[in-house]
């Protein structure tokens, strides 16, 4: 009985994690939005307002950035990568270094993910994580093609 219910529960919360990490795309791409929107409002209260409404526009403005980053704050503090270890220590890698195929195993080549701000990894090419660097490595070779140092800031 107690088996079923630990299954049931872990189950639910397999299905609602993905949900939560949508859930916070979406409200990036709406604050995104707002921001722009405001900004426009804000140019346009330049051009053709009073003192009053440049001041209005410029206050829901900042709040409109202020929200944003709130947003990708609760992003990058997301607790599903936050206690992330390999099994070695760190070292930081440049472009041109050549990885033993350990650094490169499946298991840390991570899924491409839009938030990151990153191209998408075609061919031969694939991210992989090294503590809070993201490493683009030719899967092939070991090389690395490129490197975002402190790409994963937690805190």
């Amino acid at each position: 009985m107690k088996k079923s219910k630990f299954l049931a529960a872990g189950l639910i919360a397999a299905m609602m994690l993905p949900a939560a990490a949508q859930a916070q795309n979406r409200e990036i791409r709406q604050d995104r939005r707002e921001v722009r929107e405001e900004r426009r409002d804000y140019n346009q209260a330049l051009r053709h307002g009073d003192r009053k409404d440049i001041r209005e526009e410029r206050r829901e403005y900042h709040d409109a950035r202020r929200d944003l980053r709130d947003s990708k704050r609760d992003w990058r503090r997301d607790q599903r990568y936050s206690h992330y270890r390999a099994p070695f220590r760190y070292q930081q890698f440049r472009v041109g270094s050549v990885l033993r195929p350990t650094y490169y195993a499946p298991t840390y080549r991570l899924n491409y993910d839009s938030r990151w701000g990153v191209p998408r990894a075609n061919g031969n090419l694939a991210y992989v994580r090294h503590y809070n660097d993201l490493l683009l490595v030719n899967v092939r070779s070991g090389r690395v093609m490129r490197v975002y140092h402190n790409h994963f800031r937690w805190r």
